[in-house]
């Protein structure tokens, strides 16, 4: 079905990124856009590392916003960038579920994208969410 590694991991969270983004933008359940894809001759295949980040957002989907929201300092959700939530959602995820990435790579790689994939401000802005989400992030993750 998937393939193991294919580009390793940064690109596995781009390619997350945008199964994120488009089904944000598509209204659609991202687990759904993946499944289809992952079945289509016309798609590269799909890394399970991505998979692992798209399923594993949309399960933690409700904290991950609630979250977001409450540390993203005068900024709703529906008023972020579809493209700069999808980032946020996915550091977010890596950063209190995936237990095998340091915080700060969590937080460093969705810098990374975000800098690459969106606008000047968006970098700054991101690291702020996950940075002020990082410093809780042990209390978060005994409660979770």
């Amino acid at each position: 079905m998937a393939e193991r590694h294919p580009g390793g991991r940064r690109s596995s969270r781009k390619r997350a990124i945008e199964f994120l983004y488009e089904a944000a933008v598509r209204e659609m359940d991202p687990v759904t856009l993946l499944s289809q894809r992952i079945g289509s001759p016309d798609v590269d295949p799909v890394a399970d590392y991505t998979v692992t980040l798209v399923e594993g957002v949309q399960e933690n989907l409700t904290r991950i916003d609630e979250l977001l929201a409450e540390h993203a300092e005068g900024w709703s959700l529906q008023r972020m960038p579809p493209l700069d939530l999808a980032v946020l959602r996915l550091g977010l995820y890596e950063l209190l579920w995936a237990a095998d990435i340091p915080d700060p790579v969590a937080i460093d790689e969705a810098v990374h994208l975000v800098k690459t994939l969106s606008t000047e401000d968006s970098p700054r802005f991101v690291n702020g969410v996950l940075g002020r989400i990082g410093g809780i992030a042990d209390q978060l993750r005994a409660v979770l």
